[in-house]
C-alpha cells in the first residue's frame, strides 16, 4: 500500500500510529508528499481530488482519505483487539474521543496560520476564540482521565495524544499541562507506548 506521508502533519501521525499498533507497518510504502495551502501537490492530486495528506492507496488500487477512514481502513486488516469497537456505548465513546482529538487538531491548525500572519494583520479576536477551544477542549480531557484509563486503549487514545503531541510540537509556548495534571501524567503513560515514541513529529 502506498501512503502519501508527512514526518509533521499531525493526521498523517495518527495513522502510522494506527499502523504500528496493528503491526501493519511493512505493508506501508511512505512517499514523502509536501502539501501547502499556497502550491498544490499534483502527485497528491492525482491520488486524492483535495490534494491532501494522508492518503491511501490500498493494494487493489482503492483511494481512501481522510485520516479517520484511513484508521479504520487499517484496523480492518488485522486480526488482534480491533482499535475501533464495533458497536454499542464502547463505540460511541471511542468516536467522541477521536472528533475531539481532531477537532483540536483542526483548531490549531487554524490558529497556527493565525499566529504566522504579520502582527498587524493578525485577528485578535480569531486567536482568543482558538485559544478558549484549545483550554476547554483540554479541560474536558482533564475531566475524563478516568475513563481514558478505563477504556480499553483505542482510536480515540491515539487522536487525543496526537493532539496532545502536537501542542508540544507547534504550541510549547501554551503550557498547556499548567493546570492540567491529570491530563499532562495520562499523556505520559500514553507516549511510552512504541507506536507514540516512533511517530514522534520532526523538524527537517
Amino acid at each position: 500500500m502506498k501512503l502519501h506521508w508527512s514526518p509533521r502533519s499531525p493526521y498523517v501521525r495518527k495513522v502510522m500510529m494506527v499502523a504500528h499498533e496493528t503491526g501493519l507497518t511493512d505493508r506501508l510504502e511512505l512517499v514523502r508528499s509536501v502539501v501547502a495551502m499556497s502550491k498544490p501537490n499534483r502527485d497528491v492530486l492525482r491520488d486524492n481530488p483535495l490534494g491532501r495528506i494522508p492518503t491511501l492507496v490500498t493494494d487493489d488500487g482503492t483511494i481512501l482519505f481522510d485520516s479517520i477512514v484511513i484508521c479504520e481502513y487499517l484496523d480492518s486488516l488485522h486480526a488482534g483487539p480491533k482499535l475501533f469497537p464495533p458497536s454499542g456505548p464502547a463505540r460511541w465513546q471511542a468516536l467522541r474521543w477521536h472528533a475531539l482529538g481532531d477537532g483540536m487538531l483542526d483548531t490549531l491548525i487554524i490558529f497556527r496560520n493565525e499566529r504566522e500572519q504579520p502582527p498587524a494583520q493578525q485577528n485578535p479576536d480569531w486567536l482568543e476564540n482558538f485559544a478558549l477551544k484549545i483550554t476547554t477542549s483540554l479541560d474536558t480531557i482533564e475531566r475524563e482521565t478516568g475513563e481514558l484509563d478505563a477504556a480499553p486503549f483505542g482510536i480515540g487514545h491515539l487522536a487525543l495524544a496526537c493532539a496532545l503531541g502536537y501542542l508540544d510540537f507547534r504550541f510549547e509556548d501554551l503550557g498547556w499541562r499548567n493546570g492540567h495534571p491529570r491530563s499532562a501524567a495520562w499523556f505520559e503513560k500514553v507516549a511510552q507506548r512504541p507506536s507514540v515514541k516512533l511517530t514522534a513529529p520532526a523538524q527537517e
